[in-house]
């Protein structure tokens, strides 16, 4: 399927769209941006819409029908649009539906998001290898992903500079309400607004557990089956609960000390090409 017409005046779709980076706090930035009373995102998180490998096909009236109501900003998150070149064309396929939408990319230390990364898929059982042997191909999503700029520039060439917020996951934790002011003063909404409920946090690596064979496959039937009738706060958690008996908690791997010299030397120059073009230092980051 190739790009749609449209018509510009179709306030069904979206204006925002968190488009990254995976494990840097989307999930926890979603939930506090749908705490706004001008900023509606959608109940399913991850529509992986603009991924040509996962929904596009499924036409532009299927992703209309995840916005409704009146408010000033409708938004959605799905940080897999920031997975160059495992898949390519998201921007611009973003570009022709949505092309005057803001995105924020969120970021995080690039080489505990690789870990955090590796533990989600560890946990998932989408990877058996241990951590030192999985890192060694800088190939691959792990890296890819936490190459921020080049997943950027990926997205400069469709859209203003003006229409991109870039914030870290350092700052969304340590520092919420300011970042949070400073994301509604990006979206032009109060800026002002305060939620207690901001100090919630969402999904934390630390609580991840590997299920076994008996967990997948009840994780499955549940996802194949039950998952979908429910809220997608409620979704996740009852997933875990069902297959708690039937899981480990994972502790953190060791990344050995070479590999992340490795890895940081594969990835400083990307890193400081974003530090110019954002001009923060990231002082907080290993690289």
């Amino acid at each position: 399927m190739g790009f749609f017409k449209l018509d510009k005046n179709d306030t069904r779709l979206p204006n925002l769209v968190i488009i990254g980076a995976m494990k840097c706090g989307t999930t926890s930035l979603h939930y506090y941006l749908n705490l706004h009373p001008e900023i509606r995102m959608t109940r399913e998180k991850e529509l992986n819409f603009f991924i040509k490998e996962r929904n596009w096909d499924k036409g532009i009236d299927w992703y209309r029908a995840h916005f409704r109501g009146s408010e000033k900003i409708h938004g959605e998150s799905s940080p897999n649009y920031t997975n160059y070149p495992v898949w390519s064309g998201v921007p611009e396929r973003m570009h022709s539906v949505i092309p005057d939408a803001k995105l924020i990319y969120i970021l995080r230390d690039p080489i505990e998001r690789i870990i955090s990364h590796y533990i989600h898929e560890y946990s998932e059982g989408r990877e058996s290898r241990p951590i030192n042997e999985a890192l060694k191909d800088f190939n691959s999503s792990y890296i890819y992903r936490s190459r921020y700029y080049m997943q950027l520039e990926q997205f400069l060439q469709f859209f203003p500079a003006s229409n991109i917020l870039i914030i870290t996951q350092e700052n969304l934790y340590r520092n919420r309400l300011q970042t949070l002011k400073e994301v509604f003063k990006f979206l032009n909404v109060d800026d002002s607004f305060y939620s207690p409920r901001f100090f919630k946090l969402k999904h934390r690596s630390s609580d991840r557990r590997r299920k076994n064979r008996v967990g997948m496959f009840l994780y499955r039937l549940y996802r194949e089956t039950v998952a979908e009738r429910l809220p997608p706060p409620i979704r996740w958690h009852m997933g875990q609960l069902l297959c708690f008996p039937f899981s480990s908690k994972i502790k953190r791997p060791v990344l050995d000390r070479v590999l992340r010299e490795e890895i940081a030397d594969h990835l400083r120059d990307d890193i400081n090409r974003l530090r110019e073009f954002t001009g923060y230092s990231f002082k907080e980051w290993s690289v």
